[in-house]
This record gives C-alpha cells, structure tokens and sequence, in this order.
C-alpha cells in the first residue's frame, strides 16, 4: 500500500542538472543570481537527511577534539524533518551528543506557565526528549517583564561562555524571519524582546492551537548572534516556502527580509527541495542562466514570462523580444517567433473548456475531456468541509448543470476549525428550544449545555476540546456543508461524509494514513465507479491535511490500478487547488471559465460555511476571507489568459490531470 504518492507528483521534470551541477564551473554559472551557497534536492527528506549528515559530522569531529559542539535549534515543521533525522541516527548509528549543548533560539513571551505550549515544549517532544545530551540553554518565557533584559543579557552571555554556536539550525517564516526576528531587525541585533508580526502569530497556532492563544511578543537571539555561528544552515521545504527563499537568496540584503542577512556569513548554507527551490531562477527560468532541454511545459513558461516582460500578448511577440531577453534558443529551434507564438498560443486555447464534463457528441479533440460517457459520474472529495466550494464551486455547478452526477466527499470533519463562539451559539439555541418547547424537560440537554459552557469558560491556552465539543463541532460544519451543498444543486443522498480517523486527534498535529483511511475512501470509489474524479492538488496546505487527503486516494486509486478494476479504464483524475494558491500556467490543463453570475453563486455557496468566516481559526496568514481569496485567485486567472491575447472572462478555475503512478 503506497501512502505517499503526492510527494511523487512531478509537473515539472527538472533537469538533474539545473540542482546538481556535475562541476564547480558549472554551478558558479547556474546559481550566479544566488547570494548564498545554495545546495537543492528532489525531496524534503533527502535534504534533511544531507543536512543531519552534515551537523553529525561537526559533532563528531568536535567530539575527537575533545571539545564540546555548540548547536543553535529552531522551532516550526522545517527543523523538525531534521530532528526526526538526528534522532534515528542517534539509534541506528551511534551518533552521541553528549558532548553537546544546545541554545534553543526562541521563546514566545509572555507564557502563563512553564507547563503549557511553549517553543521548548515543541523542541522537546521532537527532539530532546529522544536524547541523551550534555546541557540545554532556554530562555525562560515567564520572567516578569522587568527581568526580560536580564534574561536575554544571561542568555547572551552564556552563548559566549560556551565559545560561541558552532552550528545554527534555522527555518525561514513567510515573512522572511529567521527564529522570531521580524521585519525590520538590524544585522547587529542581539537576544531581545521582539514583537511578533501577523505571520509570526499565524505560524504559532500550530504550537498554542489558536491565534487568541498565541502570545504577542517573543525573547529571540538576534541577527548577530546568528551570524557569528560557525556554521549556519538554513532549510526549507514545500512550496509555500518558495517566495521567500528567493527573496532571501536571490536579493539584495533587506531588513524587510532579515533571512537575507545570511549573505554576510560565508559558511551559511541554505537546504531546500525542489518544490520550495521552485522560484530560483535556475529552476523557474533557467534560459537565463543556462542553455535549456526544452519541452512544451518549458516553453510555455518561458513565453508567458516574456510577455510579462514585454507588456505583449503571444501573438504580437516579435524575434527581437525573443533575442533581447534570453530566449534566442527557441528561434533557433523553432524558425521564428511567429511558429513559437502559434504553438503556444494554440496550446494554451485548448486548456479552455466550458464543459469539465465533456461535451456530448461533439469532437474532442482538441478539448481537454472526453465527449463520452454522458452523462459521468463524478466524485469532487474535498479534505475539508468547505473546500469543494472554495476550490472549484463554478466547475461543480456547471457538472450539476449539465447534468452529471456528481457526488461530493468530505474527507474529514473540519472539526478543530470551528471556534467555541460557534459551539455557544448553537448550544444556546438548542438550549432555548429545550426551554420554549420542551418546557426544559429534556435532562441531557441540560446537563451538557452546562457542562459544556463550563469547560470553554475556563479554557486555557493548549487544552484541547473533549471529544463532546469536537462532536459538535463537527456538526456544525456538517450542517453547513449540506446547506452548500444543497445549494449548489446536490442531492443529500450524494454527499458523503467520510470521517477519516486521521483527522481526529482533537488537536493540529494529525495521525498519519492508516489503512483505515485508505479503506474508507476505497469503499466509496467501487460504490460509485466514477468516470471523473476531483481531489484537491494544495499540497501547500499549511496544515497537511490537504496531502494526507490526497494520498488516501491516490492510494485507493493505486490499489483499484493493482486488481485492474474496469471503472478505472475509464476514468480520468484532475486537481484543483484551494484558497492557498492556484497552478501555475504552464501546468494547467484544463480552465474553466466562469461568469459574473456563476463566481456570485460560487460566493453564496461558499457563504454558506458560516463558521469559517471572520471567526474561524485557520485563516492562514491571508487577512481576506476564503471567497475573497477564491475569487482574487479566479479573477487573476482569467486577466492571465486575458494579459496573453486569449478570451476575456470574468474568471477562471483551473486544473491539472493527474496519471496514477
């Protein structure tokens, strides 16, 4: 059973050699716009495994000096791929670290106590507490406000005393932090009380489980002391970290973007794969650094990108646009601007498809589904409640419209997204319908209305909900789903909530796929036996549900390809993307366009998921709300099309086909 087949997806073959260059001459050419050595790897777990390799071998040649090794440690998911490295190879090959002290970078200020979610708490549980090491230096997040200098004074000072980091493990925020440095920090900063900005706070729900948990302010080693370390190692992985990375790698040193001060360390290295290294130039637009393998995907790329720099649709390009900024190569293969403008052009023309589900009896060639079957079946799985909607609702209607039977699944319940305002609400409600028609006989709703407001009266920060919230919670957003749902044209009997036992830990931090999951989706798929599957492509969720989601049914997928089921001959499988971000251009396979009056409905479906609107706790580090994330993103799709000399729509859901492994 493959559980992880979304971390095979590969939209983009990248030639081995754009990431790692066969000869020092070679790189110096490929990464010449790289301000720091950057070293890239297909996977987050390669490149943590390099990375573990590389602190296990410091430490040991401290360790034959006789010396103890000095490590920096960061929070958050990045370093955490590398702890769980540091660990194994603690167990599998003797690597000690009992000549090591540690220095854990941060702590978010103020605590209300030692005990509850902390930055060390999360440190501890990933990493030191699977160990044996000599000492662990903290700073202490419940000091009293007047002792705050002292503290970081001590902490400074007990860096020196230990002769300075000989390593620094960092993560880099969406705001170009490093450790919990904000825009704006200077390069000459120490351990200091910082103030955290919003996607400092966002990224901390996953430590304290809800941003009004989340303290304001944090004690952070400052930008100096990061830089005096011997060897600095910054890592990244996943898309959602390739903006960043390219502004801390590729630009000018910037207090806006205080990672970029790495430039100043000749030992800082930065980690990343692929997915994260996308928006290096060598990766996205490699015709600038080197000669390319060009294929359609490439080329398409490239002159989108040209006719942002020239202001130009495609058909208006000319030969001197394309020998003025790198791209004379395609002249030389393909003849003329005029033939490579008409390939591209005709390309993009047919990913345009007012009919997702084919158009009956019509020639489809050149449409990027089928004609036949009609009508198809159809099953759209959302991870969470609300994602169908969010995601692809236009495309949704227009199934249902056009009279396909479509199927919604949610996969998991959504239930920890719902804040406790929602769960009074409902509680009052049914408490007074208890009271008006019932005449407060009804001893269970008694009895749980108040215990219930009880418990979230004296909610503290890091508790977690009993599993009587979490179900009601969950009710909730059942409820909202079948509303959407209903809206949109689904008949309830087609709208399956599959509970995925994953999801219900109560808490951020989820179990990994079991076979359970894997069945559950599995049972639906041979009940149906769809011609067309949808299921969500955001493998940028910040959460990791989306991916969790998406490999339990590649993963029943895979299974149904083993024992040859005849429906999957006959199926085709596309992805969307949610409210974090959409395809790029030269992956998309399939648009939809949607009118003025269709994004208005897809807006009131979406608005029928009540509990996700100001109030819910995952709005991310976006301030707009999921329908206005959803149609910005809609809207840009269809300008794109529009900026490059195709139709003019009011907006765009778009698509990529996946081909099961």
């Amino acid at each position: 059973m493959r559980t992880n087949l979304s971390s095979q997806i590969k939209l983009n073959q990248i030639p081995t050699r754009y990431y790692k260059p066969e000869s020092e001459l070679e790189r110096s050419a490929l990464t010449r716009n790289e301000r720091v050595r950057t070293d890239i790897f297909e996977s987050a777990s390669e490149g943590a495994q390099a990375l573990a390799q590389k602190v296990s071998k410091i430490i040991r040649e401290k360790e034959q000096q006789g010396k103890d090794c000095v490590i920096g440690l960061a929070g958050g998911s990045s370093t955490a791929e590398v702890y769980a490295q540091l660990v194994r190879m603690n167990r599998e090959e003797g690597l000690s670290f009992a000549h090591v002290i540690f220095f854990i970078g941060y702590e978010y200020y103020p605590l209300p106590s030692a005990d509850g979610a902390s930055n060390y708490r999360f440190i501890q549980d990933a990493f030191l507490s699977k160990i044996e090491y000599k000492k662990c230096y903290a700073l202490n997040g419940t000091v009293p406000q007047q002792e705050v200098s002292a503290e970081c004074r001590a902490f400074e000072q007990a860096v020196q005393d230990c002769g300075g980091l000989d390593i620094m493990l960092l993560g880099i925020g969406q705001g170009g932090n490093v450790l919990l440095n904000e825009a704006g920090s200077q390069p000459s900063s120490k351990t200091r009380l910082m103030l955290l900005g919003n996607n400092s706070r966002q990224e901390a729900v996953k430590v304290f489980g809800s941003k009004e948990h989340v303290p304001v302010c944090a004690l952070t080693m400052g930008i100096a002391t990061i830089l005096a370390a011997r060897h600095v190692f910054l890592m990244a992985w996943g898309e959602e970290k390739a903006d960043v990375v390219r502004r801390a790698v590729e630009e000018k040193m910037s207090e806006s973007v205080p990672a970029s001060f790495l430039q100043m360390n000749s030992e800082a290295r930065v980690y990343l794969d692929l997915t994260s290294a996308a928006k290096l130039t060598r990766i996205q637009r490699p015709w600038l650094v080197t000669s390319c393998e060009w294929n359609n995907k490439l080329i398409r790329s490239a002159i989108v990108w040209l006719c942002g720099v020239t202001g130009k649709p495609i058909l208006k390009l000319t030969n001197k646009d394309y020998n003025e900024n790198g791209l004379s190569e395609l002249l030389a293969l393909y003849g003329s601007a005029y033939d490579v403008n008409i390939r591209v052009f005709n390309d993009l023309q047919h990913t345009i498809t007012g009919w997702p589900g084919g158009k009956p009896n019509e020639d489809d060639t050149y449409r990027p589904e089928r004609a036949n079957p009609y009508p198809k079946r159809v099953v759209i799985f959302s991870p969470h409640p609300d994602d169908d909607v969010i995601s692809m609702g236009g495309t949704l209607q227009r199934l249902v419209r056009q009279n396909h039977e479509v199927h919604v699944a949610y996969q998991t319940s959504g239930n920890i997204a719902v804040g406790d305002e929602e769960v009074m609400r409902f509680l009052h409600f049914i408490n007074g319908f208890n009271q008006l028609f019932n005449d407060s006989k009804d001893e269970v709703i008694r009895e749980k209305y108040a215990e219930i407001k009880k418990f979230l009266n004296e909610k503290q920060s890091g508790d977690f909900d009993t599993r009587d919230i979490l179900t009601i919670k969950g009710l909730i957003r059942r409820g909202e789903a079948r509303l959407a749902s209903t809206y949109s044209g689904i008949p309830l009997n087609r709208v399956h909530f599959l509970d995925l036992p994953f999801y219900e830990t109560g808490k951020i931090q989820k179990n990994p796929i079991s076979e359970a999951d894997i069945e559950i989706v599995l049972k639906l798929l041979r009940e149906v036996k769809p011609h067309q599957i949808f299921v969500a492509g955001d493998l940028a969720d910040p959460h990791g549900t989306h991916r969790v989601c998406t490999d339990a049914v590649f993963a029943a997928i895979d299974i149904e390809k083993e024992n040859g089921a005849e429906w999957l001959k006959d199926c085709r499988i596309w992805m969307y993307r949610g409210a974090w971000a959409e395809w790029e251009i030269e992956n998309i396979e399939m648009v939809v366009p949607i009118s003025p009056e269709e994004l208005r409905s897809k807006r009131n479906a979406i608005l029928r998921h009540a509990s996700q609107m100001e109030s819910a706790p995952f709005l991310g580090n976006d301030e707009r709300l999921f329908w206005q994330r959803s149609e910005d993103r809609n809207h840009g799709t269809a300008e794109l099309y529009q900026a490059l000399g195709l139709a003019s729509y009011e907006a765009m859901e778009a698509f990529v086909e996946y081909i099961p492994l």
